[in-house]
């Protein structure tokens, strides 16, 4: 799956008009995520093209492994070093909030 994220107003955004997402913001510990991500894309803040999938794909840079269900959303850590939680839409994609999240980003 893929989603174009990019800053609005100092955070990460994405819009996905197809099922009424419009500038989805990443809160709590993913926009710091995004940003180790992309930190060798120049302009990344413009846009950039975020590959996602819950299984491992050739050349995924991140493994995002599930920690647990909170508040609708759920908490996934990074390498054992960052935590963060992806609200509700991320249902949007997966029928259940998969237990590994594989990424790798590249430029718009």
């Amino acid at each position: 799956m893929i989603i174009y994220p990019y800053k609005y107003e100092g955070t990460w955004v994405f819009d996905e008009l197809d099922i009424g997402l419009i500038k989805e913001p990443f809160v709590f510990g993913i926009p710091e995520m995004l940003d180790t991500l992309v930190a060798d894309i120049k302009d990344a803040s413009e846009g950039f093209k975020l590959i996602f999938s819950k299984k491992p794909f050739p050349g995924y840079q991140f493994k995002l492994t599930w920690i647990k269900e909170e508040y609708e959303g759920n908490w996934y850590r990074l390498n054992n070093t960052h935590e963060g939680w992806l609200c509700p839409a991320l249902l949007k994609y997966f029928e259940s909030a998969p237990a590994e999240i594989f990424t790798k980003a590249e430029k718009k």
